[in-house]
């Protein structure tokens, strides 16, 4: 049987619990739904928000302090966040993609130091974050041994060393000025089980995204070809071939299975940046190509979007006390109702929390969009 393109969207909706809201634990859906982005601090708990029933944001607030959901720089060199866990072999993953993202940009290589010297810094860096500290306080330390490059080893370090972002308040757990702590379970530089930590990555990804080409797992995680190449030959047959529409080669698990193609898909707001927008090659599996350029914007802000029918169809925003709806096309009264008893339940969560979340990201909205219809609920 040859998987169709609406297969491979709803297997990713069921998968990432966006067909049906599930009652779980937050641990365990941040496990099961394999990481969430968070470059915006509200965008996790507004993804759990739209996965779980009954969602209490108190629940991730508790799991950020208790470190049983950890937020740090891991998949496409951007703050996620994971199941505890889940840190250690993600990043064993990633470290590679990590450390040559910064130790060969020329931001650190025009200091004149070598990855060695950054290297070396870690154990003792570890030590002086077994408490929390601030960007600025881990500079000041460093600048002994790196004087007027502590800056630049910084920044190359807070992405590739085992540190977590602190919780610091506010209502979605984490402020600027941004504090770090080391991780109590990742190794060090070159921990010795990378490869089995891209087999569970792999694993994970297809369980949350799949069936996923390489070059899905590619786009998701920044991992190159030979990588995936090899994790897919040491998994042998816990993945298999699954047949689909494109020429791509697709991967799943096993003892996956897949919606059916009348399965419906209710409406739903989605954070910015939220995963199931980013873990399939472009365009992705639920963003119609036209409409791409209107939400992804050329610095990579991903814009909240509307979905409708398993499929975006446009983009929200917070606004006097509600919600700003405004689609690309034109809905029917089904899918203004859908869209309409979503924004009031989401109104009424932020109400409590941030009923002005995102706004520091209004202005795409003032440089106009080509809305074809437009309203504002409020809870």
């Amino acid at each position: 049987m040859t998987v169709t393109a609406r297969q491979l969207a709803l297997a990713t909706l069921d998968r990432q619990l966006l067909l049906e809201r599930q009652r779980l634990d937050v641990t365990e859906t941040v496990r099961r739904i394999c990481a969430l982005q968070a470059q915006t601090p509200a965008s996790p708990y507004l993804a759990l928000w739209n996965r779980v029933q009954d969602f209490a944001p108190e629940d991730l607030d508790a799991a950020f302090t208790d470190r049983r959901i950890v937020k740090a720089t891991l998949m496409r060199l951007t703050l996620h966040a994971v199941h505890a866990e889940d840190y250690a072999p993600y990043r064993s993953a990633m470290l590679s993609t990590l450390r040559a993202s910064r130790l060969y940009d020329r931001r650190f290589t025009a200091t004149g130091l070598s990855p060695t010297d950054a290297d070396a810094l870690l154990h003792e860096l570890a030590g002086f974050l077994e408490q929390p500290r601030t960007g600025a306080e881990v500079e000041d330390h460093v600048k002994g041994t790196f004087g007027e490059h502590a800056h630049r080893v910084w920044w190359a370090l807070r992405t590739y060393a085992p540190v977590h972002h602190v919780p610091t308040g506010g209502p979605w757990s984490f402020t600027t000025p941004n504090s770090y702590r080391v991780s109590p379970t990742a190794p060090g530089p070159v921990p010795a089980e990378s490869d089995a930590g891209v087999q569970r990555l792999l694993l994970s990804y297809l369980r949350a995204f799949g069936p996923a080409s390489a070059r899905d797992f590619a786009r998701f995680t920044l991992l190159t070809s030979p990588v995936i190449t090899e994790a897919l030959h040491k998994l042998g047959d816990r993945v298999v071939p699954v047949a689909g529409p494109g020429r791509a080669a697709l991967f799943d698990l096993v003892d996956a299975t897949l919606p059916a193609e009348d399965t419906p898909a209710p409406a739903r707001l989605l954070p910015m940046w939220d995963s199931t927008l980013l873990a399939h090659v472009v365009p992705g599996r639920v963003m119609p190509e036209e409409y791409r350029p209107l939400v992804v914007r050329r610095n990579g802000d991903v814009l909240p979007c509307l979905l409708v029918d398993g499929q975006v169809a446009g983009v929200w925003r917070a606004v006097g006390g509600g919600l700003e709806l405004t689609t690309f096309r034109k809905l029917d009264k089904a899918a203004w109702q859908g869209l309409t008893e979503e924004a009031q339940r989401l109104s009424a969560f932020l109400v409590n929390r941030d009923p002005s979340v995102y706004r520091r990201y209004g202005h795409w909205w003032d440089k106009g969009f080509p809305a074809v219809e437009s309203m504002t609920v409020t809870g």
